[in-house]
């Protein structure tokens, strides 16, 4: 979604200039690619694991309010689109905003040293 975002909003001429390359999203401008970057930081610390309701259903919000904005713009932009470039990812996660919240993974525990 982030790279259907970059490239319709950004260009190609500002992308190729100085594209951060993903190798899901292609090309990335540098502000694009740095919202990418921290929406994987933070998924990757969900505190609900691999069964991560959508955002719009999730009882926590990961992300900073800036970021937030940031990405309510991406998915208000690419949510229609993702109906035509991928209507199988947009149907599952059509069904994953059906779901229920699911309880917290268990929390992942520092060990001390004496």
């Amino acid at each position: 979604m982030v790279g259907m975002y970059c490239r319709d909003h950004h260009g190609v001429l500002q992308a190729s200039s100085g594209a951060v390359v993903d190798a899901e999203a292609g090309p990335l401008c540098e502000d694009c690619a740095a919202l990418l970057g921290y929406a994987r930081s933070r998924l990757g610390r969900c505190p609900y694991g691999a069964a991560k309701p959508t955002c719009a259903a999730c009882p926590t919000h990961c992300y900073r309010t800036a970021m937030r904005e940031q990405m309510r713009a991406v998915m208000r932009f690419s949510g229609p689109r993702m109906l035509t470039r991928h209507p199988i990812l947009a149907t599952a996660h059509l069904i994953d905003g059906r779901r229920r919240t699911p309880a917290r993974a268990p929390s992942r525990q520092r060990h001390r040293s004496g």
